[in-house]
């Protein structure tokens, strides 16, 4: 049962939130300055200094790599002159002419393990974002660049490190454009946004909670950055809130008959006479049409989607802070985090002491 009071009391808030949950998301800045930190130190930039690679191949693996190279990719897409792949291991026809990037957090990976290790074998680059111990590490050692974390966070929130350490890759090769001390910076002031004494009509990760507690969110993305940004977004409402989102490409989502039905009578507020035991009932729903990119092509997306779907809120980045889609894309993963995690402590999915409990007689 949701108590949504506790995200308006500080001290319960902090008093539920035992594993330090909110503070470690709010970290994602410093996880981002320290990953840059160290890769300044062990000369990235130089050792990456290779010309134009054939390919670029980012190893998906369970947790946030999986949402983090999404997003890479998708911001790759574009412009970027040679393949980007994603893949759960490296592919047979790796070579030296090659660059591949991974994260995980979980060090005794041995598939990955072993696939780093062939690609290093067979002359490939590799950029690992991992812890410095266990088997994942051993296999780049002496032969990839290592970024292990210098800011202890959760597994689950560790999407800023891996981001960041996959943006750097991309800068040495020349394939992307990003500050990551501008996104470190803007990711600060989101998190300062999103304090846990922000009352909710001023916290905007409190509201966002708020907006999808006891529904079921539909993370519809208005383009593929978008698209990649909910899929991060429904893996943090699964770990912290255990909340089952869907996350599609609008146009994709609205192919769906039942659930475009369902989606366009969500909006409406709860019958307060129904029986919630009843199975008969509709499940709300609540839609969230989520925007990065802007110009002709998402505009004219939104005025669809939103002429289709006149109840849906939309999340647009672009109309809060003046920033390139990186910035806005992890401002907005940073958003959906901290929304899961007050969610969570308000259903009582995680956290300590602090939860509601009614008086009895």
């Amino acid at each position: 049962m949701l108590d949504d009071t506790l995200l308006d009391d500080p001290a319960r808030l902090a008093e539920a939130d035992s594993a330090g949950l909110l503070r470690a998301a709010a970290m994602a800045g410093a996880q981002v300055r320290a990953t840059a930190e160290l890769a300044a130190e062990l000369e990235l930039s130089d050792r990456l200094d290779m010309g134009r690679p054939r390919a670029v191949v980012l190893i998906d693996r369970p947790g946030v790599s999986r949402t983090l190279t999404r997003l890479l990719a998708a911001l790759l897409a574009p412009s970027c002159p040679v393949p980007v792949v994603v893949a759960e291991v490296v592919p047979s026809w790796i070579g030296a002419l090659d660059v591949v990037f991974a994260h995980t957090d979980d060090p005794g990976d041995r598939e990955l393990a072993a696939s780093l290790e062939r690609a290093a074998r067979y002359g490939a680059s590799v950029v690992l974002s991992a812890p410095s111990e266990g088997p994942v590490a051993a296999a780049v050692a002496g032969k990839g660049i290592l970024l292990a974390p210098r800011i202890p966070v959760p597994p689950e929130l560790a999407f800023p490190r891996g981001l960041a350490a996959g943006l750097l890759t991309a800068n040495a090769l020349g394939l992307l454009i990003s500050d990551v001390q501008v996104l470190a910076d803007q990711l600060d002031l989101e998190a300062e946004k999103d304090y846990l004494a922000r009352d909710s009509f001023a916290n905007p990760a409190k509201a966002l909670a708020l907006r999808v507690a006891d529904r079921v969110p539909l993370l519809w993305g208005l383009d593929p950055v978008a698209v990649a940004v909910g899929e991060h977004a429904a893996h943090a409402f699964a770990a912290h809130a255990a909340t089952v989102c869907d996350v599609e490409d609008y146009r994709q989502a609205l192919a769906r008959p039942a659930l475009r039905r369902a989606a366009q009578s969500g909006g409406a507020e709860r019958d307060i006479f129904a029986d919630p035991d009843d199975p008969s009932g509709d499940i709300p729903t609540r839609v969230l049409l989520l925007s990065v990119r802007t110009g002709p092509a998402t505009d004219a997306a939104r005025y669809q989607a939103e002429d289709l779907l006149p109840g849906a809120d939309v999340i647009a980045p672009a109309e809060e802070i003046e920033a390139d889609e990186i910035v806005r894309a992890a401002v907005l993963a940073l958003r959906f985090e901290l929304a899961a995690v007050y969610l969570g402590l308000a259903a009582g999915s995680i956290g300590g002491a602090g939860r509601f409990a009614p008086a009895t007689a």
